[in-house]
């Protein structure tokens, strides 16, 4: 069959799911109306006659229609939906901010008024896109974070019911038993966790060239903080005041399987949004290959590459800086002399802009104007740490190769094509047919796909 790679029709999510086709695994959900049940496309129960079955492109819809995920197939743990790409940018910026917990800490009203718009605005807009209003929204992703959580840790409720954003352990269970007709302790026994270190399976949908991404880590780890073995990746992190831990070995079968350690679970939710940014697990690799095959038949030399991010944009920020005119030996040199000196006693974090900006930077070697910069850099992220990147252009010492990468790497932005590099240029003398405007909106896999030509 022909595949609508933005909008689907009743009889493509028929053909799919009756065909249990992965392609379309996390972009719509089949509900069973005799049953009460939800489930993904590729779930191996017995088949429903078409006239007892609904579709929706979100869990978040499903739950609310009244519908409970299956414990079968589990569409808690289905790749990220890709139904709501391109409608209203507002939209898409409140859902994101969403699901990174913002209405668990702030009211409709502060987060409406961080989207500049007003909450009336914003609860017509959640109405028109997805049928519920923005609470709604939020309680269904938390509940279904929540039955991940239980299915896949060893994390006690109380734990799970402050990461997935719950004040407090009743309210979580009173959620839980209204919205999925389950209790938490009933997932809870049906779940072996034995001998199990704390871990979350994390889907994502398409190739993954996990090599390409371990070969790229490797060249720029940072030693003490980073560690990247021929099959895994692992790095310390730290979120506000709480510090933690996160492995990841070769993913398989569209999921990636993450150890984490954390001092405070209330930011497990927060972890697990920046890996799935870092390691670009919402990316359609189907789509993004099939849009650059079309203008450079030969483009694609290895399939699944994907954006290796780093873990926030101040760091990237900093490795650009670091790495300006030098080669990535020199700049990784300058990066652990960095840590190492600021945690003399061991490197349990990247540095931040405080520790940054109160250190004596004359130990670093490289060219004062660079080290005026970082300390410069520095200053302005502890008063502007959500600045956009395009405000770093006013500072001395910045410039847009150094926001380009912050971009690339930092925000894990997909269409960034660094048709300035040298390395980029040299393929589009190969490949005569890319652009910034042809490769767009996917110019950031293009600039990696350059890349593994070299």
């Amino acid at each position: 069959m022909e595949v609508s790679l933005n909008k689907l029709t009743q009889k493509d999510c028929h053909i799919a799911r009756m065909a249990r086709d992965r392609r379309f695994d996390g972009r719509f959900y089949v509900a069973v109306k005799t049953t009460g049940i939800f489930c993904r496309p590729i779930c191996p129960a017995n088949l429903p006659k078409e006239e007892n079955v609904e579709y929706f492109l979100d869990k978040a819809q499903a739950l609310q229609a009244g519908y409970r995920p299956c414990l079968r197939c589990r569409p808690d743990s289905a790749p990220s939906s890709w139904a709501w790409k391109g409608v209203e940018a507002t939209f898409q910026r409140a859902v994101k901010l969403i699901e990174q917990g913002d209405l668990t800490h702030s009211s409709l009203t502060e987060l409406s008024e961080r989207l500049g718009i007003s909450d009336r605005y914003l609860r017509k807009l959640f109405n028109q896109h997805i049928g519920m209003s923005p609470k709604q929204y939020a309680i269904c992703y938390q509940l279904m974070f929540a039955k991940q959580l239980l299915h896949t840790t060893k994390l006690t409720v109380t734990d799970i019911a402050l990461a997935s954003g719950f004040n407090s352990v009743r309210r979580f269970n009173d959620a839980f038993k209204q919205t999925l007709k389950l209790a938490p302790s009933q997932i809870r026994k049906e779940t072996n966790l034995d001998n199990r270190v704390n871990h979350v399976d994390l889907a994502f949908r398409g190739a993954f060239d996990w090599q390409h991404m371990l070969d790229f880590y490797q060249l720029r780890a940072i030693e003490g903080l980073e560690r990247v073995t021929s099959d895994s990746y692992q790095r310390y992190i730290q979120i506000e005041d709480c510090r933690g831990w996160f492995s990841i070995s070769n993913p398989k079968s569209g999921v990636m399987r993450v150890e984490f350690k954390l001092d405070d679970m209330s930011k497990l939710r927060e972890l697990i949004n920046q890996v799935r940014r870092m390691f670009d697990l919402d990316s359609d690799v189907l789509q993004i290959e099939s849009h650059l095959s079309s203008i450079e038949p030969e483009l694609i030399k290895r399939s699944g590459i994907r954006i290796p991010g780093v873990w926030s944009p101040w760091e990237a920020g900093v490795r650009a800086i670091l790495g300006q005119q030098v080669s990535i030996k020199a700049a990784i040199g300058q990066l652990n002399l960095l840590t190492q000196t600021l945690q003399s006693n061991g490197v349990t974090h990247f540095p931040t802009p405080q520790e940054i900006s109160q250190a004596d930077l004359s130990f670093l070697k490289m060219p004062q104007s660079r080290k005026e910069t970082l300390a410069r850099f520095a200053c302005y992220m502890m008063e502007h740490a959500d600045a956009p990147l395009e405000h770093w252009l006013d500072l001395k010492g910045i410039g847009p190769w150094t926001v380009n990468y912050a971009r690339l790497r930092g925000n894990s932005e997909p269409n960034c094509f660094l048709d300035s590099d040298l390395v980029v240029k040299k393929s589009c003398q190969n490949f005569t047919n890319l652009t910034t405007e042809t490769v767009s909106p996917w110019g950031s896999y293009a600039t990696f796909h350059c890349w593994s030509h070299a």
